[in-house]
């Protein structure tokens, strides 16, 4: 295993794709807080650092998901994973090496992005709100989260030899899973009901008695939905990326057994695998 990662950390260094996913997450890293900084001096209203800045949960993910796929379907193009087989090295060894390496690159891809980020963004914004505690608090579901996010990637992109096509597939898992999180976000923020309201036309006042929202979930079905919202990854980016839960440790846990399953299924699967 030992020799495997050596030589992943030595791919990953002359790795285009991780330079370029580094840069976009550091201009990111740049940008944001000064976009955050015009938005405070145009309202004229404060705009804490908590605002906006585990938005890279979002961007991190999607960067991930090029980044496992092609890295992961270059072996395959070079035929390095057919060599390492060759050469005596085990399946297992060879899927969980690769899972790490993307993990790894993943967690640079974070540290790219904050590190811009907090030398910008304090200096601006001011310190967090929030206090220090749960900001680590959300930072290490971040972290998590990602890395439930790249188990799959991992899953997927060994048991597609084509680096084109698990490249679409990954980043295409990626939106619909995004998008499915925002989805059962929306419905979950239904409101109860309507409020009340009153407008004057013609000398007549009419007024508009509150009225209860159809599409307000309730009961078991409001359970489901928030169970699904927690539970799949999607719905972790965008309860995280926006500070939107208050139990990320809850989010820990489900991510957890998203890593521990996918690379459960990924690993057996992958020594059955015919290599071409």
């Amino acid at each position: 295993m030992r020799k495997l990662l050596r030589a992943n950390f030595a791919r990953l260094k002359k790795s285009t794709v991780f330079w370029v996913c580094m840069i976009v997450m550091f201009l990111l890293g740049i940008v944001l807080p000064l976009v955050h900084y015009s938005d405070k001096i145009q309202s004229h209203y404060e705009v804490p650092l908590d605002n906006g800045f585990f938005s890279y949960a979002i961007f991190v993910v999607i960067l991930a998901s090029v980044f496992t796929s092609l890295y992961i379907g270059t072996e395959y193009s070079d035929g390095t994973i057919r060599n390492k087989i060759i050469i005596g090295q085990k399946r297992v060894k060879i899927y969980l090496s690769n899972l790490i390496i993307c993990i790894c690159a993943g967690v640079f891809f974070c540290i790219a992005h904050l590190i811009p980020y907090l030398c910008i963004g304090i200096p601006l914004l001011g310190f967090f709100e929030s206090g220090i505690l749960p900001i680590l608090l959300f930072m290490f579901s971040i972290l998590i989260m990602m890395t439930a996010f790249i188990a799959l990637f991992t899953l997927l992109s060994m048991l597609v030899q084509s680096k084109a096509i698990s490249a679409v597939i990954c980043l295409l898992t990626t939106f619909c899973l995004l998008l499915f999180g925002s989805f059962i976000f929306a419905r979950l923020s239904e409101p109860e009901y309507y409020e009340g309201y009153s407008y004057t036309q013609n000398g007549i006042t009419t007024t508009q008695e509150q009225e209860k929202n159809s599409l307000y979930l309730e009961g078991t079905k409001r359970e489901i939905f928030q169970f699904l919202l927690d539970f799949t990854p999607g719905g972790q980016v965008i309860q995280l990326s926006g500070m939107e839960t208050g139990h990320p440790e809850v989010l820990i846990c489900y991510s957890l057994i998203l890593i521990i399953t996918t690379t459960g299924i990924g690993i057996p699967v992958f020594q059955k695998k015919d290599l071409k």
